[in-house]
């Protein structure tokens, strides 16, 4: 099942750079604002669609969960505006890479503390080296633009 999930994971993060692909063409020609738009309107009816027809008939109400669950809404749209400014820009690698190195940052800050009610994994030599990994990177996409 670990294998299964690693495998859907990696296909979603193609799918972000096929989104940014798309994405900053889309920007450069209806506005940033626009192409975000776009992508929240969109996939707002197909989750809602999703969910009237396959989500559970019996789940907890969504408002009574505590308000700092809902604020992860408030990110995607500053994550999807910057990418669409970014990737026409920088081009789309090094767009990706910089969203890679900060989310594997935070992740692992994450996973470290334990934040937000996920189990604690602690921060070691293997981890902290896959990051520099990511960093160094992004320093040698970076390089190769100059």
């Amino acid at each position: 099942m670990q294998i299964l999930l690693i495998i859907l994971v990696v296909l979603a993060g193609m799918g972000l750079s096929v989104e940014g692909g798309l994405l900053g063409p889309l920007g450069g020609e209806v506005g940033h604002l626009w192409a975000t738009f776009s992508i929240f309107g969109i996939g707002t009816a197909l989750a809602f669609l999703l969910m009237l027809f396959f989500g559970p008939r019996d789940a907890p109400s969504f408002f009574s969960r505590p308000g700092w669950q809902l604020t992860g809404g408030i990110l995607g749209p500053g994550y999807v505006v910057i990418l669409t400014l970014a990737s026409p820009v920088i081009g789309l690698a090094m767009t990706m890479i910089g969203i890679l190195a900060g989310q594997i940052f935070k992740s692992l800050a994450i996973d470290h503390f334990g934040w937000f009610g996920s189990p604690r994994r602690p921060v070691n030599a293997r981890r902290l080296v896959a990051l520099l990994l990511i960093v160094v990177a992004l320093g040698l996409i970076a390089g190769g633009e100059a």
